[in-house]
């Protein structure tokens, strides 16, 4: 099993109702990547998608994927384009529960959201998961 420092936390960058398909085709398609972005995805309903083993490495920070697990939210901008916080109440409760089982997975991982990492010059996920997760 790989050693887990980090639960990172994204968002897809995109409108609330992207599609899982539609996100591995910009990965496979557009990026080039053979693994996915995360191991988890979470639609605007809730529903938790599991893409990837959390043994196996995916794309989500780059320098850090080998040591981190990366579960993301379906939205992050407004209709604009801007950041934007765009969880849904069933996007919300779904990511703390995930959160909730990693942690217990991994007690010594910290969670995050992928702008916290060094040299990153992102808004993901758009909220401050740092602050928002830090109790459990």
């Amino acid at each position: 099993m790989r050693s887990i420092r980090y639960i990172a936390v994204h968002c897809t960058a995109t409108q609330p109702t992207a599609t899982v398909s539609s996100i591995q085709n910009y990965w496979k398609n557009e990026k080039g990547w053979k693994m996915p972005g995360y191991h988890f995805l979470i639609k605007a309903d809730g529903e938790i998608v599991n893409l990837l083993s959390v043994d196996k490495i995916s794309n989500g920070v780059k320098g850090y994927n080998s040591i981190s697990v990366n579960v993301c939210y379906i939205g992050g901008i407004d209709p604009k384009g801007k950041p934007k916080d765009t969880r849904t109440p069933a996007q919300k409760e779904s990511l703390l529960t995930l959160l909730k089982q990693l942690k217990k997975q991994f007690p010594n991982a910290l969670i995050q959201g992928h702008r916290d990492f060094p040299k990153v010059a992102k808004a993901c996920p758009s909220f401050d998961a740092k602050t928002e997760y830090k109790s459990i």
